[in-house]
């Protein structure tokens, strides 16, 4: 959707609502919120010293907007979401039918452009601690995800929910981008990464000490379990694990903790038990056992699962050959990592030619790449290795019969293999008469060239 289709949607409804079209600072404003940028910032470039005079306009376009669409209240952190959700929305249909009068000097906003993030905590947050969260710079095209994930959190109230997926897919760009929109509907909000605090009751004591000096909370060391179940219960938290694939072990099949780590598994188990008003994100490589030992359908869990995105604009690199640049996307598995550091080279070594940079011999595996595929191998058990290492020798899909045949395994060790493999988005796995496997061209390209007999 662009700027132009925002302004006409919410121009219309201001009219329906005052009789009277935006003026040019509310256009600003508009397209300022649009871009996700700060009241200051919006204020900057309207000419405006105070910043609170922005806030105030922006307060009053809520109140009007609300008012036209029944049922939502609309803020600051849903006004985009909102507006793409009713735009196409029957009772809307026909209402952007014309241009609207716009600054020429006013550029749209596109897909892969910065997001100016404020970092502040909303009236209704207490405490938040997002230190260790990522700093978003780019956020592509997740709208169908970021409202899952505020169904999930906002309307079901699910209290254990894993996004999962590979190395360098947004995963955690994802959630942080969530966040930036809902964080007023959450007292607190605590990021914290497995691989900084890898120990269970290391981490609630750091919570609950760092809690303390907002809220009055009596730490009882022998006790910390309680005391951090009595928070989720008495405020509404929003608590996020990062890198929870550190807690497994390596070398063995997808999700099975280390003996250190045990506690953990008890503890996502009793967080879904217990009755509470919280939520707790995981952010992983591989699905912990939880998810598949837990029914959906007795339990308030979920998994939200990311694939590459086929839809990212290459536009602002500068790469020549747009008609090539799908090619592109799917050869590096629409994973934004991959392809930022591909671009790279391709304005370095090809002058930003596309086409050129395709006829190259095989899939091209940069040391950036390869080392973050390595990583991803490093955790396979060697069952997982000879699966991967028999599937890359072929272009097609194989079924399991093939490799049942093939490979001197048990039918036990290859099911337990597959199904692991597929826990860790290494597999592509396609339904036809029978069920056929398959790797990505980088799974694949890695496979031959680097995954020892």
């Amino acid at each position: 959707m662009i700027i132009t289709e925002v302004l006409q949607l919410v121009d219309r409804l201001v009219e329906k609502q005052t009789g009277k079209h935006l003026d040019d600072l509310e256009k600003s404003v508009v397209k300022g919120l649009w871009e996700g940028k700060t009241y200051s910032k919006i204020a900057e470039e309207s000419g405006y010293k105070n910043s609170n005079y922005i806030g105030d306009v922006s307060r009053k376009l809520y109140k009007i907007l609300s008012a036209q669409l029944e049922g939502e209240n609309v803020n600051k952190y849903n006004f985009c979401w909102t507006i793409e959700r009713v735009i196409s929305s029957p009772q809307f249909v026909g209402l952007i039918n014309t241009e609207i009068t716009w600054c020429s000097n006013n550029r749209q906003l596109t897909e892969a452009e910065p997001v100016d993030h404020e970092e502040k905590k909303t009236e209704n947050t207490t405490y938040q601690d997002l230190t260790l969260a990522p700093k978003i710079i780019n956020f592509y095209s997740r709208e169908t995800e970021i409202q899952t994930l505020s169904n999930w959190l906002t309307n079901q109230n699910i209290r254990l929910i894993s996004v999962l997926g590979i190395s360098g897919i947004g995963k955690s760009t994802l959630v942080r981008h969530f966040i930036y929109l809902n964080q007023h509907l959450f007292d607190i909000i605590l990021w914290k990464s497995i691989k900084i605090s890898p120990f269970l009751y290391q981490a609630i004591a750091e919570i609950l000490t760092n809690i303390k000096v907002y809220q009055s909370i009596t730490i009882k060391t022998e006790n910390q379990l309680t005391e951090f179940f009595n928070l989720l219960q008495q405020k509404r938290c929003l608590i996020i694990l990062d890198d929870v694939q550190e807690l497994f072990i390596r070398g063995e099949f997808a999700g099975q903790y280390q003996q250190q780590y045990q506690n953990y598994k008890h503890f996502f188990q009793k967080l879904v038990e217990i009755e509470h008003q919280s939520s707790l994100i995981l952010i992983s490589q591989e699905k912990c056992q939880e998810m598949l030992c837990l029914d959906e359908e007795l339990y308030p869990i979920k998994c939200l699962e990311l694939s590459g995105i086929e839809n990212i604009n290459l536009k602002k690199y500068g790469l020549q050959n747009e008609e090539s640049w799908s090619k592109l996307i799917n050869l590096y598995e629409g994973n934004p990592v991959y392809l930022e550091s591909i671009v790279g080279v391709i304005k370095d070594m090809f002058r930003g030619n596309v086409s050129n940079f395709l006829t190259e011999e095989g899939l091209l595996l940069i040391e950036e790449i390869r080392l973050k595929v390595a990583e991803r191998f490093s955790r396979l058990s060697p069952i997982e290795q000879e699966i991967i290492r028999e599937i890359s020798k072929h272009n097609e899909p194989v079924s399991r019969e093939y490799l049942k045949q093939s490979l001197s395994l048990s039918s036990i060790d290859l099911i337990n293999g597959l199904r692991s493999l597929a826990r860790r988005y290494l597999l592509q796995k396609t339904e036809t008469n029978e069920i056929l496997f398959n790797l990505s061209p980088i799974v694949r390209e890695y496979a031959i060239k680097f995954l020892v007999s």
